[in-house]
């Protein structure tokens, strides 16, 4: 199980590029794997931080997004559950850590420029959508 963050600020979200396999190369939310036994906020801080220099609070869970990838053999090689959370970033210096190579506040109108992990643009569309819902 993962957790992901959605982390606003003013008409900007913030992605990081992956900078290890699976995926490497390509952006998406900051988040992770939960530890066993760590509560699903923990871990969502716990990543934040680690990946970002952020520390964040958790608002709310936006959606539970189901990923799967296969090998060329069409044999699944990952199966993710994630936990996306909509979370606000209370103090720190924005910086890439852990395994992640950038970190960046990315413009809504640029978002879909970059190369993005499978249903990261649909999940990141849907929570603007909420925000301009309320």
């Amino acid at each position: 199980m993962g957790v992901g963050a959605l982390i606003f600020r003013r008409d900007s979200i913030l992605l990081v590029e992956r900078g290890r396999e699976p995926l490497k190369g390509y952006w998406s939310l900051p988040g992770g794997l939960v530890e066993s036994g760590e509560r699903l906020e923990a871990a969502i801080c716990r990543e934040v931080f680690e990946e970002t220099g952020l520390t964040v609070k958790p608002v709310a869970i936006h959606t539970i997004f189901e990923r799967i990838m296969r090998d060329a053999r069409g044999r699944a090689e990952y199966h993710y559950v994630l936990v996306d959370y909509i979370c606000s970033a209370k103090r720190g210096d924005l910086r890439p850590g852990d395994d992640v190579s950038r970190a960046a506040w990315v413009r809504h109108a640029h978002v879909a420029d970059y190369q993005l992990t499978e249903g990261t643009l649909d999940v990141i569309e849907e929570a603007y959508a909420r925000r301009n819902r309320s």
